[in-house]
């Protein structure tokens, strides 16, 4: 699962080889009622259905694809009807790992609170936190095809769906005792979503949408700051708003294609990444010096940035 995470986070081939043989982690209750004496059953007719783990594994397989495919469309430029045919296949692996989840397992506040008295709320959140962003991934590059549909396209509205869950359940995770998430992939997957807020915003016509698209930007910059205090690489996530601010502003017509300053800005958060022109070109990397904006300043001048239509 990390080689998958951080190969492409640093543009390197993957090192490991998926073994699909492999037997999957068992169930994590049953793990740890185990004790000294406790007579295990043969290994291979322990129940894997119900591992938290292994169902990370399982989508995991599928974000393997995921990359490759939007790695392909920014290659293009496009989406072709190749790309296109890949992407429903793939949205239909994420479906059918959903329907085929056992409904203790579906997101609901009322499985997070039984996780959670079990010491597994964080695990639990976990799962959905990668299967929602893996969806955003998937249908983000028909954002840039949305901007003047007034929200009538299909694949982009997905997109939008995934990133809603996705912040919605950061935000049940940390009114839930025993959930929040604090490690620092949250915050590279909340810029990701919040990017998908600024698109309601400055192409939105619904008012009630572009209001919760406001209002989802400013609890995700409240937990990026909070997120920056047990972090302090997240730096890079404040520097990568102001950057796609300034994409937005320079050009808001290409801001959302699918191009290979995207595919860097989506998958490459252990790089450095820099505005972009217009024809996808990278121009200066960020750093703290260098984005206008000092650290201390940004708690005050990114949420105006990103609250407002940017224009």
């Amino acid at each position: 699962m990390v080689d998958v995470w951080s190969s492409q986070s640093v543009r390197l081939p993957r090192q490991m080889a998926h073994l699909n043989d492999l037997e999957l982690p068992l169930d994590e209750a049953t793990f740890l009622q185990w004790r000294r004496g406790t007579e295990i059953l043969p290994f291979p007719s322990l129940d894997r259905t119900s591992s938290l783990l292994a169902q990370m594994i399982t989508l995991n397989r599928i974000l393997l694809e995921i990359n490759d495919v939007i790695s392909q469309a920014a290659d293009n430029n496009t989406i072709t009807l190749v790309v296109e045919h890949t992407i429903l296949d793939l949205s239909e692996k994420l479906d059918a790992w959903h329907r085929a989840l056992p409904d203790y397992m579906h997101d609901t506040p009322e499985n997070l609170r039984r996780y959670a008295s079990q010491g597994l709320g964080r695990i639990f959140v976990a799962v959905y936190l990668g299967f929602y962003h893996f969806g955003q991934l998937l249908f983000y590059q028909y954002l840039h095809e949305d901007r003047h549909s007034s929200g009538t396209d299909f694949n982009a509205n997905k997109c939008k769906e995934y990133a809603t869950r996705l912040c919605n359940i950061v935000y049940l995770s940390h009114a839930t005792i025993g959930c929040e998430v604090w490690y620092n992939m949250v915050g590279h997957i909340l810029v990701i979503a919040s990017t998908v807020q600024i698109h309601t915003l400055l192409f939105g016509t619904n008012e009630s949408e572009i209001t919760s698209a406001r209002l989802r930007l400013e609890q995700n910059f409240q937990i990026l700051t909070r997120l920056r205090e047990y972090w302090p690489m997240l730096e890079s996530c404040f520097a990568r708003l102001q950057i796609f601010h300034e994409v937005c502003r320079k050009n808001i017509d290409t801001s959302f294609r699918m191009d290979h300053w995207m595919l860097k800005f989506l998958s490459e958060f252990a790089e450095p990444i820099g505005v972009k022109e217009d024809d996808g070109a990278v121009m200066g990397l960020y750093s703290v010096e260098n984005i206008g904006v000092s650290p201390q300043d940004w708690s005050e001048t990114i949420p105006p940035l990103f609250i407002s239509v940017i224009v």
